[in-house]
This record gives structure tokens, C-alpha cells and sequence, in this order.
């Protein structure tokens, strides 16, 4: 990692960009990228797409290859401001009530930034005997407000969009540790590898799209809509999967994945069996550890789009295992970092541009 990129990965990942509310951390991405590729694409979403020609004959159709993360973080909207000044909330994806209670939070206006917390009675005042999860009509947000009318000249308004206020540091020399690790990690990841195909003169024999896709928590949206643009022959999606060792999961349930032990690659029916085992050779080839995970039916991630997308593209999923997801303290190995990056280019490099994944021919 480059003095730049760190730069690049602090800014980008503490950062907001709330699912539907990403521009500003888009920006930060393409700037980022600008040097390493030769044009971009963005779409009315917000979806932005870095575009690196190959050398395929102008007589050719360009083979077609997308690397993509998503770029959205779970967080909350305004839905009600009471008489005396606080805020009720709902979901904007898939955030978690239990977690949010004195929290730190930011609400997004027009005018900038307004600080506030999540409120929560004291333990001296409550039966805890009956003390149960939160429900999310529960919440409440305190800006310091005495009225409605002092929330409103904030700039605070129903549909006004909130996220936590928790940034990005390290923890022990060994892992990342803050909120929207899922996925801007992954956009971070794609965007290093597009810098070290331009730093090492590398020549791909296709075109090749990085995409950080907007609107991934609330249905894969965003890479449904530009999986139909694009319509790539081969699709390699990243994003994140759970660490199982920490306590309350089941591995006989859940798997048996650890961060530090590598990218995981992921089984199911929605990866394309030869594009798994194509990557699963070259993380061989080039000596890089990685797991397997199996999944039931869908993956969960932007690769279910690039799969099942009009006439369906030749997708698979690399996942980068991480502890404690959709809190602020998501957690990830430094190392499975660098192995994600390694692995999604080395499977660049061996890409030839004129493969057919299909089963039968």
C-alpha cells in the first residue's frame, strides 16, 4: 500500500454514503481512480464505472470483464420529529436497532452535517427485569432541540438521512476496525487493483469495467441496473462474508471462516461453477491461501444481478471476511486485504479475453 492509497482508503471509508445518498463518496472514488483508467461511465443512480481499453482488434467485439464492490452503507431516515424535538427513525437498509442506543450520529442537511446521538434512558430508571431488545420504534435522536419548529430550522426534515459517526482506525498492527467496511473496503480493493494494472504497464487483451455500484443494501439495485448496460462476458463481484470465530456464531450453520485465513471464494448457483474454479487455479498458481463458503440460494451480493441480468453474465464472488457486520466496528485482517487485491488481479492477468464459461457447446 502506497502512502496515496492509504490516504485514499482513511478518506474514502470515513467518509458518508448512505444507500441512495452516495455521490460524495463516488466522487472520492472516481478521483482516485482517474489515473489509472481511461474513461468513466456514471449512471443516473449514481453508479460509477472506471473503463480500461484493452487491445482487442478494432475489427473485434471487445471481450468484456467487470470487477465491482458496492459503494452504500446501511443508516436511517428521519420519519417523525415529535413537539419537544426528537427524532424517530426507520431503516434505510439493513440497520440494527440493538446496537444504536448512544450512538453518535450525523444527519445530513442541506445546510451540512447537524451532530446527534441516540438517546436511551439510564439503567437507574429502568426495570431490568423486563429490559428486552429494542425495537427501531424505539430509537429516538437528540439534536439538542427543545421544539419541532428548532429541529426544522436545522435543516432536519423528515427524509433527512443519518448515519453513525464512527470512523476508520487500526487495531493491534492487524486489522481495519470501523463502520461500511461493507463495502467500501471492496471499493478500496478494486480501485488498488486498477492502480497497480496502470503502475505495472499492464495491457489487458479486453476491456475492462470497475464498477462501485450503488444501492446494494436495499436489493442489489444498483448492479442490477448497470449489469443490463453492460452485459459483460465474465463478472468477478467482491464484497464482504462473515468471520465465524467470534462468539454466538455456529459454524455448523454459518461455516467455518476466519479473518486472516485468506479471501474466501464462494460456492452456489448463482457463481458460474468454471469462473469459481478459474479463479480457485490461479489463487493455486500464485500460492494465495484462501476458504470456501457454501450458500443455500442466492449469494446475497451484487453477484445475484451480474448473474441473472438480462441474458445473464458469467459471475463469481470473492468475498472478504470480516467480523461484526452492520456495526460501526466492522473488522477486517490487513492481510485478507492485500490477498483480495492480489487475487483479483493475478485472475485479470490470466484472463486471455476470448473465454466461453458456458457449460455446454
Amino acid at each position: 500500500m502506497t502512502e496515496s492509497s492509504k490516504n485514499f482508503l482513511y478518506t474514502y471509508l470515513n467518509n458518508a454514503s448512505p444507500t441512495g445518498f452516495e455521490s460524495s463518496g463516488q466522487q472520492i472514488w472516481l478521483d482516485y481512480l482517474k489515473p489509472y483508467i481511461d474513461e468513466y461511465i456514471v449512471d443516473t443512480y449514481g453508479t460509477v464505472v472506471g473503463v480500461i481499453n484493452g487491445t482487442t482488434p478494432a475489427d473485434q467485439t471487445p471481450y468484456k470483464v467487470v470487477i465491482e464492490a458496492h459503494s452504500d452503507e446501511i443508516s436511517w431516515f428521519v420519519n417523525f420529529i415529535s413537539d419537544d424535538g426528537y427524532i424517530y427513525v426507520r431503516r434505510n437498509g439493513g440497520s440494527d436497532a440493538l446496537i444504536a442506543p448512544s450512538m453518535r450520529v450525523n444527519l445530513h442537511t442541506a445546510n451540512g452535517q447537524v451532530q446527534g446521538v441516540f438517546g436511551w434512558p439510564a439503567i437507574h430508571v429502568r426495570d431490568l427485569a423486563k429490559d428486552v431488545a429494542p425495537k427501531v420504534t424505539d430509537l429516538f435522536i437528540d439534536v439538542g432541540a427543545l421544539t419541532k419548529d428548532e429541529v426544522l430550522e436545522m435543516g432536519i426534515h423528515v427524509g433527512t438521512v443519518c448515519t453513525f459517526a464512527e470512523g476508520l482506525f487500526e487495531l493491534n498492527n492487524r486489522y481495519y476496525v470501523g463502520r461500511a467496511l461493507d463495502n467500501r473496503m471492496g471499493g478500496f480493493m478494486i480501485a488498488e487493483v486498477a492502480r497497480q494494472l496502470k503502475e505495472n504497464g499492464v495491457q489487458l487483451p479486453f476491456t475492462l469495467y470497475i464498477v462501485n455500484a450503488v444501492q446494494e443494501e436495499i436489493g442489489l439495485r444498483g448492479a442490477e441496473m448497470i449489469a443490463r448496460r453492460l452485459k459483460p462476458d465474465l463478472a468477478i463481484i467482491t464484497d464482504v462474508t462473515h468471520d465465524t470465530q467470534s462468539p454466538k456464531y455456529d459454524k455448523k450453520e454459518q461455516g467455518d471462516l476466519k479473518a486472516g485465513g485468506g479471501p474466501v471464494i464462494c460456492y452456489g448457483p448463482a457463481v458460474q461453477n468454471k469462473v469459481r474454479d478459474f479463479i480457485i487455479q490461479v489463487a493455486q498458481d500464485k500460492e494465495i491461501a484462501f476458504q470456501r463458503q457454501a450458500v443455500s440460494r442466492s449469494t446475497g451480493t451484487d453477484t445475484d444481478s451480474f448473474a441473472y441480468a438480462a441474458e445473464g453474465s458469467a459471475s463469481a464472488l470473492i468475498s472478504l471476511p470480516l467480523k461484526y457486520m452492520h456495526t460501526t466496528v466492522e473488522t477486517v485482517h490487513m492481510d485478507d486485504v492485500q490477498a483480495v487485491i492480489k487475487l483479483i488481479y493475478e485472475t485479470l492477468l490470466a484472463v486471455k479475453g476470448n473465454e466461453d464459461f458456458r457449460y455446454l457447446k
